[in-house]
């Protein structure tokens, strides 16, 4: 079982780059494409329960939209701080200010993953939550090497 999920994985994967080569692609979909990837992904490897999975995915879909705008927000902010030349002319209390705002949006991060797992537990057991963690950081490992190994064969 284990065998054939990882080769489904492979191929979604593939087939997910092999629409990244158009050109006119927008980003949005890219996104859509992947998050439904995720889905597959964290649905083959918890084995959630149609019950569980009624549950699970609505509070699971807001987080991502949360974490997603708090992160897609923040990153516009200190994209614009973060130029070498306004670096070159941040004063320590400046720096010190963008440090603060970076821990701050660590902080809501972690608040956000809090949550989380606090209205998963009514929901799913203990090993499922930790299963959950292990899938997307398997997720992400998988979808950088993928990027990795798209940017070298070009």
């Amino acid at each position: 079982m284990k065998m054939k999920t990882k080769h489904i994985i492979t191929i979604l994967l593939f087939l997910l780059s092999i629409s990244f080569y158009p050109q006119g692609k927008k980003m949005l979909e890219k996104k859509e494409q992947i998050y439904a990837l995720k889905v597959a992904f964290i649905t083959n490897n918890l084995s959630l329960t149609s019950a569980e999975a009624e549950r699970f995915w609505p509070i699971y879909n807001t987080f991502e939209e949360k974490q997603f705008d708090l992160k897609r927000q923040k990153s516009i902010s200190y994209n614009k701080k973060m130029v070498d030349e306004t670096l070159g002319k941040m004063s320590d209390k400046e720096a010190l200010a963008v440090l603060t705002q970076m821990e701050a949006t660590e902080d809501e991060l972690f608040q956000l993953r809090k949550k989380l797992i606090i209205n998963l537990k009514s929901i799913l057991s203990p090993v499922k939550i930790i299963k959950l963690k292990k899938a997307e950081e398997e997720f992400n490992k998988k979808l950088l090497q993928q990027y990795r190994n798209k940017g070298t064969k070009k």
